[in-house]
């Protein structure tokens, strides 16, 4: 059998497809322009027939040689002026925010040249004007001038992130300082409030003009108090590299607390039993006061002017800003507020814990002493302690005296005695029938009036919990 010899064509449509198809194959492949295809000055073609293993080489003139090199060359050129093209519009659309006249014109110029190589190419490839006296020159330099371009456009995508950054920061500053600005005018609005606000009924208070509204504004603020404190002792917690989740466990075990921001509330509940152990006897039944105090029948004897005491103390310690609380306790450590908050700092702040927030235990040894710390720790402490002082005043200033309640733990929720510390456990939990995990802060009643408890409600993990109904501590 005869071997099949392939047809040759002299199309120079054929010739400029397979030139394309060629370059563009070993630029995929490699990325870069290769010469490899002109240092061969023959190329050989081999046809295998179906009874012999012989070949036929044919070779190529060096005419079609020269024509594919400069042909390659051109296509290098196109591909190098085309980048060029991009880089030149990418300066221009850099140069147009923020304006910048000469990096427009600049970059105008540039691609109106640009514009014109391209132009020219056409003209040499429609007139066929393709000789180049060294091709693989041509094209090396073609490629490195494609190289320059693409990294041109990176910097200017470098610049454009860098600008981006810099608007970022500026934005960052000025957002920074409109929320200073915003806690700002929130202190002075809460200052006029305090002046003028809900707390302003509080001024020049009589006894034949108390009633249950002003105890609830000041328990309001207490609990406001008392939730500034917690944040502070958990931040410095956290600063101690202890485990907050490890902590509101051993407070509230075998509590399922819904959120993880949830915990905080087993820390307000500790600091309140605490501060308001003890709130229903006179002066918080103070070691120091007890053989002073008149009994039972002379309490009934000498109410109306126990009643001016406690007005007393309460205007006293209403009167006082914050800036002038440490100051007072120091001058009047023998005072009964200042032993009070003595006593229930000592109680609040076991040495453990002091010693491992603070690394020593300064503050202790001068409270111990009947001194007072000048500390931003015990300042917020102190605030906390001065309204549940005021709250414990005013308590004693109604006929019979107001009376404080908790809720134990497995009750039934009920509107009567109390309200949930968020809202959020009607939607999250899984469970219709939700429990009484603990009392955040007790409750109060005046006379006929109730104030209800603050309640933290969960699942309970044990399902047969015996339900308990609220228990009333009353003043002995």
């Amino acid at each position: 059998m005869d071997s099949v010899k392939p047809l040759a064509t002299s199309s120079k449509k054929s010739k400029l497809a397979r030139t394309f198809a060629k370059v563009l194959h070993i630029r995929m492949l490699t990325g870069v322009s290769s010469v490899d295809g002109i240092r061969k000055a023959n190329r050989t073609v081999v046809v295998k027939t179906a009874d012999s293993q012989s070949t036929d080489s044919f070779d190529c003139s060096d005419e079609d040689q020269q024509e594919r090199a400069a042909m390659e060359a051109l296509l290098a050129k196109l591909f190098a002026n085309i980048t060029a093209l991009k880089a030149a519009y990418a300066q221009l659309q850099y140069a147009q925010s923020p304006f910048d006249v000469d990096g427009i014109q600049a970059a105008d110029r540039t691609i109106v040249s640009e514009l014109k190589s391209l132009s020219e190419l056409k003209r040499c490839f429609v007139k066929k004007q393709l000789d180049d006296p060294l091709p693989e020159t041509a094209m090396l330099l073609a490629e490195l001038t494609e190289q320059k371009s693409v990294v041109k456009m990176y910097e200017i995508s470098v610049k454009k992130l860098n600008s981006q950054v810099r608007l970022k920061d500026s934005e960052i500053i000025f957002l920074k300082e409109k929320l200073e600005e915003s806690k700002s005018n929130n202190k002075l609005l809460e200052k006029r409030m305090n002046q003028s606000g809900p707390l302003s009924v509080l001024e020049n208070l009589e006894l034949s003009t108390v009633n249950s509204n002003h105890f609830v504004r000041v328990l309001r603020h207490t609990v406001k108090t008392v939730r500034s404190f917690v944040q502070l002792m958990i931040d410095e917690m956290k600063s101690a590299g202890w485990d907050i989740r490890e902590a509101a466990s051993a407070i509230e075990p075998d509590v399922v607390f819904l959120k993880e921001d949830h915990k905080c509330f087993a820390f307000e509940a500790f600091v309140c039993r605490v501060m308001f152990e003890n709130f229903h006897f006179p002066n918080f039944a103070l070691s120091s006061e007890s053989q002073s105090l008149p009994n039972k029948k002379q309490q009934q004897q000498q109410q109306q002017q126990q009643k001016k005491v406690y007005l007393r103390r309460f205007t006293e310690a209403k009167s006082l800003k914050s800036k002038e609380l440490l100051l007072f306790l120091g001058q009047k450590p023998n005072s009964t507020f200042a032993k009070f908050c003595r006593a229930k700092y000592l109680q609040l702040i076991h040495p453990k814990m002091e010693s491992s927030l603070f690394g020593n235990l300064r503050q202790r040894s001068a409270v111990s002493s009947g001194k007072i710390p000048d500390t931003a720790f015990f300042g917020t402490f102190g605030e906390m302690a001065r309204w549940v002082w005021l709250l414990h005043c005013l308590a004693f200033l109604f006929d019979p005296e107001a009376l404080i309640f908790q809720v134990n733990k497995g009750c039934r929720f009920a509107e009567v005695y109390m309200k949930t510390v968020t809202e959020e456990v009607f939607f999250l939990s899984t469970q219709p029938d939700l429990r009484v995990a603990f009392t955040v802060v007790p409750g109060f009643n005046i006379g006929k009036t109730v104030i209800q408890s603050q309640v933290y409600l969960s699942q309970s993990q044990h399902s047969h919990h015996q339900i308990k109904q609220p228990v009333h501590t009353k003043h002995r």
